[in-house]
């Protein structure tokens, strides 16, 4: 049977691996200061127009939003997201373990809104609460969701009227990038947001994340540091980014695990199955009778359950990878059939 549960159960793209062998004995200086390293932020900075960004190398998402928003914030000063926000719901209390509050706004479809952001800060005031100061987003969310050019303008215009950071999660971008009906860029992140991330622990990596820092912070190699953030060997990251973006892999593997996505969603549509929340991208939540669950793991399918409907029915998340076939969504759509 195949494992639905989630987009990083594999290794690497097999060019990846490649790469990593072709300059297993190099030798070179460590922590990320490498010529490795720094071939892919001149690269990093070309594709996203953004020759004045700070890039910097992290091994994972958790570590790289904590950082992120560690380094943007003072003390007092604290996180808006949505309810079902990473920093909220996966992250084990990491940005609270910095000193800084989460303060969410409940949203139906996992994205934030300037209404959203207005409703945490004005229900702020005053030195006996924590400021709000940063908007964390993700795009994909995390229920598949994604954000328009006008959405992101729209809440970068509302950040610059509050005096608010714009912070954006990018684990699953390339999914995000390359789903129907998007239309931003990595030029576009660039102009809007004082940070974002290329992920890639998601999309074909070991490991590894590419931080863009557009609002920089001369510092954040001593956040790395102190955090633990620091790889010895750096160019690990540098030589894995550089396979996958040199010639657009990242994208084209991307647009594979959302296609899978798609093909399954539609599959399980015509079956009669719901979807709450729409999702153009390469994770999808039915709604199914408990019964189906069952069956389906009975079989051996790998999935995660998302949250109960009623007695019944449970939503459930499958995600898709760029390692995901055809043949294993085929498979799948007709043991859901037979589970009927």
């Amino acid at each position: 049977m195949y494992s639905f549960r989630n987009d990083y159960s594999e290794g690497a793209h097999p060019k990846v691996l490649q790469a990593l062998t072709d300059t297993n004995l190099e030798q070179t200086v460590g922590y990320g200061t490498d010529p490795r390293c720094e071939a892919v932020r001149v690269l990093i900075r070309r594709l996203c127009q953004a020759p004045d960004a700070d890039i910097h190398f992290l091994v994972g998402g958790t570590q790289t939003n904590l950082l992120a928003i560690a380094s943007l914030l003072r003390p007092h000063e604290a996180v808006i997201a949505a309810h079902t926000g990473h920093v909220n719901v996966h992250e084990t209390g990491s940005i609270e373990a910095t000193g800084h509050k989460v303060c969410t706004a409940f949203s139906p479809d996992g994205k934030l809104t300037p209404e959203l952001v207005e409703s945490v800060v004005s229900g702020h005031g005053g030195e006996h609460m924590v400021l709000p100061r940063l908007v964390y987003i993700s795009d994909t969310t995390e229920i598949g969701t994604i954000y328009t050019k006008a959405e992101l303008q729209a809440l970068r215009a509302c950040c610059d009227k509050h005096g608010l950071f714009l912070f954006l999660d990018g684990a699953r971008l390339g999914c995000a990038l390359t789903a129907p009906g998007n239309d931003l860029t990595l030029p576009d992140l660039a102009v809007l947001t004082d940070a974002f991330y290329i992920g890639g622990t998601k999309n074909g990596l070991l490991f590894g994340e590419a931080l863009v820092m557009n609002t920089p912070n001369p510092y954040f190699r001593w956040h790395m540091k102190q955090r633990g953030a620091m790889l010895a060997k750096g160019r690990l990251l540098g030589v894995q980014f550089q396979a996958l973006l040199e010639d657009g892999l990242y994208f084209d593997i991307a647009r594979h695990a959302n296609e899978m996505a798609l093909r399954l969603r539609d599959g399980v549509t015509a079956l009669g199955y719901p979807f709450p929340v729409p999702s153009p991208s390469n994770q999808q939540f039915p709604v199914l009778p408990n019964r189906v669950v069952d069956a389906l793991r009975e079989k051996g399918y790998e999935f995660e359950t998302d949250h109960a409907v009623d007695v019944d029915h449970t939503c459930v998340r499958f995600v898709t990878s760029w390692a995901t076939p055809e043949s294993a969504v085929d498979t799948f759509l007709k043991d859901l059939a037979d589970c009927q």
